[in-house]
């Protein structure tokens, strides 16, 4: 099959495809006499399986590690226990940051009267400096945590596009 069947057959897209030959984690398939890549169900099947990985998160050098340990009849099931594991300690660990962060934005949402005021509690966080940020590399506006201090000046938020005939 072709590089669009295959990548049809396996939820890979051929670009996908390309980048994990190109990288080394899929082994470049036969070409055709036209020279298009020529895949057989065991390429599909690695092309699944690296799917499959990538569903549950696993980082590039870790899906190496996988396919590996895949292909090697001779592997021991502790060292992909290993790896499981420590993909599931990664995820609680993006779990916590995503609640936290969940947390911090209902908490701003709450804080917010949602009506026709121009103050906003939830820009005048998002404009706070966070504790290792660098300086800004322009001179601090004293407006610069209204929700005004980023708008396109007046004369330009109010131009028109020229008209179709103009254009012509």
């Amino acid at each position: 099959m072709n590089i669009g069947e295959a990548a049809a057959a396996s939820g890979v897209s051929a670009k996908m495809i390309r980048y994990y030959e190109a990288t080394g984690l899929l082994r470049a398939p036969p070409r055709s006499e036209g020279g298009y890549r020529v895949y057989d169900a065991a390429g599909v099947h690695t092309l699944r399986f690296i799917r499959r990985a990538r569903d549950f998160g696993f980082a590039m050098p870790v899906i190496r590690q996988l396919v590996g340990l895949w292909q090697d009849p001779g592997r021991e099931s502790h060292d992909v226990k290993e790896l499981a594991l420590a993909q599931v300690a990664e995820l609680r660990r993006r779990i916590g940051e995503l609640q936290m962060m969940e947390a911090a934005l209902a908490r701003l949402a709450a804080s917010c009267h949602g009506d026709a005021r121009a103050e906003c509690p939830i820009l005048e966080d998002l404009a706070m400096p966070r504790a290792g940020d660098r300086a800004a590399p322009f001179p601090a506006d004293k407006n610069s945590s209204s929700c005004h201090a980023h708008q396109a000046p007046e004369s330009a938020s109010r131009r028109r596009p020229a008209s179709r005939a103009a254009r012509s």
